[in-house]
């Protein structure tokens, strides 16, 4: 604010000297006159050379960046205000373990002034909340070491309620030192429990195995529950002022869409690096959301990505090496959670993931470097009652640096070119699990199964859609077609999916109701780049901003909404709600004018394909098994209170583990489909040994795939 008021004073100085003449006529004393500029001069000159502070200079680039160049512009008033301060608070003490209504009652009387602090780069409400949340920080930490010395009584028959958006902050200290013994009780719990599990298992190993009882376990549970905490502690006293500043400017940015983000530098350190994918490690991206790590990717070709359990969406809430104790990294800085699950190749990490369904599972990933073959499209021959070509993208890759790179839009050419050397009765295009990439190449794959037409829309927030053509006249393959989609599939996945349907060129088979519905285009920018250059604060960081959105080209959105698939086959996940929806104040879905493009006319019925589709789903096991488990979970998720009891609590446990059961009935191979090579890449597997094993898991997998299975049914049907 200090630059702006400086800036504006030079205005008025240099009209002042301009009017001097008009200026001297109303005073008789010129001596006087003169005076009154040197005097300003010096006050001003004292004045402007006083330094802005750095929160200052970032709060005030932040605010200019994001009204300058993001797609929907915020006015900054008591609306925004108060936004940014219920986004605050969310983040400041997510599980409400900390601050109490007394603390709420005083930070609410700046909801609607924290615009007038943003504009005057004043601090007062954030520096208030850091009073707050440092004192009873210091405070909780008596509580639990006060209540776990004590045994806990699982007798009793009292609940705790685990979803923090269901309860309220604490009416006074001695309620939320209540909250925090159920807390703790919980979590000394699910320890006994599961180390009676693990002696459980080494009994039925080993007969001659010393059996704890479980007031021994009890204790040995509360140890480990105390460490946990203690470490947990730790970390909140190494927060500093500048960690939750960071929060604070991240929570301004988040009110204009969830993937604009502020970035210090060794946040955007972190983010470059785990965009290279070079660093050996599980080969995940994460984000932290609300005081947790969240898994927002997995990276094509990973040790994550071939284990196959963790998935986007999921939440790491512990971290162990190989055999040693779990470390909880819940209000962890990202930097120090990732260096826990980083580490090198061939060693252990287990993972304690909390599902979108609030189901915790021990997740054990072998780390590696990206295997780079398999971020690649990959090709193989589904052999039935047709033969059908099946690629699987797992993302839109490109040459970005010009160093004769691959691309995906060229790759896929040349699976096309090979599958219908081998005369395919179809092709499945495989995009689920695909979060998007290279825009060109998504206009130049389309543009393999269409004649030259519009594929996708591109609007900036000022100026008409660019409407990017497919230009070339040619069709590579203009067969049966399928493209296969599920919640995760987003951005540039849901551009090939939708220019696919809206051509009405090929049936799209989601394992979801919609795809993940990103249809924004971000980019970084430096703050230190923007005027005026502050060299003695550092650097001030980045800021990723939201520049651009996707339109069909039938003039819908991607955004929100996605894509719906023409047919659905129902996964474990499918009644709960996904995707950018799910995100805090996501942009709106609109639309525009449509491009000017022409539908085919298929040779099939998607409504008759659609009908034998869900007569073939009620006649099979497997997928009444998915659809009891969708049913479950959605249960088991909006019921998120627990047993404090251990007899209530170890038989709800037991209920989880034997539905879990049947869902591992269907990691098996299913009959009726051979996978074999192509044929123009059967000499390159036969003759590299480390080729043919890989090909051969693939296959392996391929075959227990039952949606995969399912949409070669839907192929068949196809004419």
């Amino acid at each position: 604010m200090l630059n702006k008021f400086c800036g504006l004073f030079a205005a008025l100085y240099n009209s002042y000297f301009y009017n001097l003449k008009k200026i001297q006529t109303m005073f008789k004393n010129k001596k006087l006159l003169f005076m009154i500029p040197i005097a300003v001069i010096a006050l001003v000159s004292f004045t402007c050379v006083i330094q802005t502070s750095k929160d200052e200079a970032i709060d005030e680039k932040l605010i200019q960046s994001l009204n300058t160049v993001h797609y929907a512009p915020k006015e900054v008033n008591d609306d925004f205000s108060e936004k940014v301060y219920k986004l605050y608070i969310q983040r400041l003490d997510y599980n409400k373990k900390f601050l109490i209504q007394e603390d709420i009652n005083e930070l609410k009387k700046f909801d609607h002034s924290i615009d007038d602090e943003i504009n005057a780069g004043r601090f007062t409400f954030f520096d208030k909340s850091v009073e707050f949340i440092n004192k009873r920080v210091d405070e909780a930490q008596a509580y639990y070491k006060e209540i776990l010395d004590k045994p806990f009584d699982f007798s009793k028959d009292e609940t705790i309620e685990l979803d923090a958006e269901k309860i309220n902050f604490a009416k006074s200290k001695d309620d939320l030192k209540e909250a925090w013994r159920k807390s703790l009780k919980y979590q000394t719990l699910a320890k006994v429990t599961d180390m009676m599990d693990i002696q459980d298992k080494a009994k039925a190993k080993n007969d001659t195995v010393k059996i704890k009882s479980r007031e021994t376990l009890e204790i040995d549970a509360r140890k480990k529950v105390l460490k946990s905490n203690d470490d947990w502690f730790k970390r909140l006293k190494k927060l500093d002022r500048n960690d939750r500043i960071d929060v604070y400017f991240n929570a301004i940015a988040g009110i204009y869409d969830p993937h604009t983000e502020f970035f210090p530098p060794k946040d955007k350190a972190t983010f470059d690096i785990g965009m290279s994918g070079q660093l050996e490690g599980i080969g995940a991206q994460l984000q932290e959301k609300d005081g947790y790590i969240k898994v927002s990717s997995i990276v094509p070709g990973s040790a994550s990505y071939r284990e196959g359990h963790l998935k986007a969406g999921d939440i790491i809430l512990k971290v162990a090496q190989a055999e040693a104790e779990p470390v909880d990294i819940t209000d962890m800085r990202m930097d120090d959670a990732v260096m826990l699950i980083r580490g090198k190749k061939g060693t252990e990490v287990r993972l304690t993931v909390k599902k979108p369904d609030a189901s915790i599972i021990i997740i054990s990933i072998i780390r590696d470097v990206v295997i780079i073959e398999e971020t690649y499209a990959q090709s193989a021959i589904l052999k039935g009652k047709k033969n059908i070509g099946y690629i699987k993208l797992p993302t839109f890759y490109a040459d970005f640096n010009g160093k004769g790179g691959r691309s995906c839009a060229k790759d896929i050419r040349k699976e096309l070119e090979k599958l219908k050397n081998d005369k395919v009765d179809g092709i499945i295009l495989d995009l689920r699990y695909n979060g998007g990439g290279s825009l060109p190449d998504v206009v130049e794959m389309a543009g393999l199964f269409i004649n030259k037409g519009p594929v996708v829309q591109v609007k900036t927030k000022t100026g008409m859609p660019q409407v990017l053509d497919d230009r070339d006249p040619g069709i590579v393959y203009d067969g049966p077609l399928t493209v296969m989609v599920n919640s995760n599939s987003a951005s540039a996945s849901e551009i090939m999916a939708a220019a696919i349907q809206d051509y009405k060129r090929g049936v799209i088979v989601g394992t979801s109701p919609a795809t993940f519905g990103k249809g924004t285009v971000q980019r970084f920018f430096d703050l230190d780049e923007i005027p005026p250059q502050q060299p003695e604060f550092g650097s001030l960081g980045s800021v990723k901003i939201t520049t651009q959105k996707f339109y069909r080209i039938n003039g819908g959105a991607t955004q929100l909404k996605g894509v719906i698939p023409d047919i659905i086959l129902p996964d474990p996940y499918y009644l709960l709600d996904q995707g950018e929806k799910e995100q805090d104040y996501p942009m709106k879905w609109d639309e525009i004018a449509p491009a000017d493009y022409k539908p085919l006319t298929p040779a099939y019925s998607v409504e008759k394909l659609k009908a034998n589709s869900e007569a073939r789903m009620k006649s099979n096991p497997g997928f009444t098994i998915l659809a009891d488990a969708a049913k479950r979970l959605k249960k088991q998720k909006d019921n998120t209170i627990v047993s404090l009891n251990f007899d209530k609590y170890k038989t709800e446990q037991n209920k989880y583990k034997e539905e879990a059961k049947k869902m591992e009935d269907l990691d098996k191979e299913i009959p009726g489909v051979e996978v074999v090579a192509l044929t123009l890449d059967m000499p390159a597997i036969a003759a590299d040994t480390a080729k043919a094993a890989k090909a051969k898991d693939w296959y392996k997998s391929i075959k227990k795939d039952i949606y995969l299975n399912e949409t070669i049914a839907i192929m068949d049907d196809m004419k």
